[in-house]
């Protein structure tokens, strides 16, 4: 009741420093306060209240309102629940930006590996390797020219920087992030133009218990979280579909490869008989010289 009587100053409970340097409501203690013109102040740290009674009149509002930070909205939810499905069509209709927090990432590595990363993916590209390195030495056993697409060697051996490094263990093994490069990313998204004036959704962060802590301590505040949550089944529903239809192509692909390594092997095998053919008889003809050599 005491504090509902207060006259709060224009920032409300958040602190105007933050919100003046940063753009950004961080929420606010009441320890940390102070008194200007009869408006009681909060401050997210002593640092902050400092600057404030150094300067008040560079935090607070004069003949106009304080101009108010754009949106800032993290979705999460398990895998399949829909982020991305609502996310995306709500920031084009709210004129903000769509960040999808693991595509982010696969984009950052993907400048260097040129390829997607993570464990279905390199699954997938183990077997193909796999399949074309035994394509080229029937190739080559055969004596035929396959076609490009087959005939791509395994690129070599890529050096990546930590930070690169630090990406691709978070797909791969889901290894958390070092904490200056979260900070990197985020520093981008919360200060820097044009998502400092514009807004925007993160989709699929925080994913963990130590990512949300993270925002709270470095001064990443969004303004809502929401949290899509749906039954097993629904997403057993949405998930299935697309993944049969990927195993169906998978499926084609490797029937199409064992068909042409049938054919160059059965090749291989022709090539063989013809050749010992032409070996038998190109000795039973020597024979036969050798026996009318010996007549005459």
């Amino acid at each position: 009741i005491k504090e509902k009587r207060r006259h709060l100053g224009d920032t409300k409970h958040f602190c105007p420093v933050v919100l003046k340097e940063n753009f950004i409501l961080q929420p606010c203690s009441t320890e940390e306060a102070a008194k200007y013109r009869d408006k009681i102040y909060y401050f997210s740290s002593p640092e902050a209240k400092e600057k404030f009674l150094e300067h008040p009149e560079d935090y607070v509002a004069h003949e106009e309102p304080l101009k108010v930070p754009p949106l800032r909205i993290c979705i999460v939810g398990p895998h399949g629940s829909g982020k991305t499905t609502c996310g995306r069509p709500l920031a084009e209709k709210l004129g903000i930006f769509h960040i999808q927090f693991e595509e982010f990432l696969q984009e950052k590595i993907m400048l260097k590996t040129e390829k997607k990363v993570g464990p279905e993916f390199e699954e997938d590209l183990e077997e193909e390797l796999a399949a074309k390195q035994e394509l080229e030495e029937l190739a080559i056993q055969a004596n035929v020219k396959i076609e490009e697409e087959n005939a791509k060697k395994q690129p070599p051996e890529l050096q990546l920087t930590e930070e690169e490094e630090a990406i691709k263990a978070n797909l791969m093994e889901n290894d958390p992030l070092p904490s200056e490069i979260l900070d990197m990313i985020l520093s981008e998204w919360w200060f820097e133009e044009p998502m400092r004036s514009t807004g925007f959704i993160l989709d699929g962060f925080p994913r963990y218990p130590e990512e949300a802590l993270f925002l709270g301590e470095h001064g990443f505040f969004p303004d809502a979280v929401v949290f899509i949550q749906v039954d097993d089944q629904d997403i057993f529903d949405r998930l299935l579909p697309p993944r049969i239809e990927k195993w169906k192509l998978k499926q084609k692909k490797k029937l199409e490869r064992r068909k042409l390594i049938k054919d160059m092997k059965s090749k291989i095998r022709e090539d063989m008989i013809a050749k010992r053919r032409a070996e038998l008889m190109a000795e039973r003809d020597r024979k036969k010289k050798g026996e009318v050599s010996t007549i005459f």
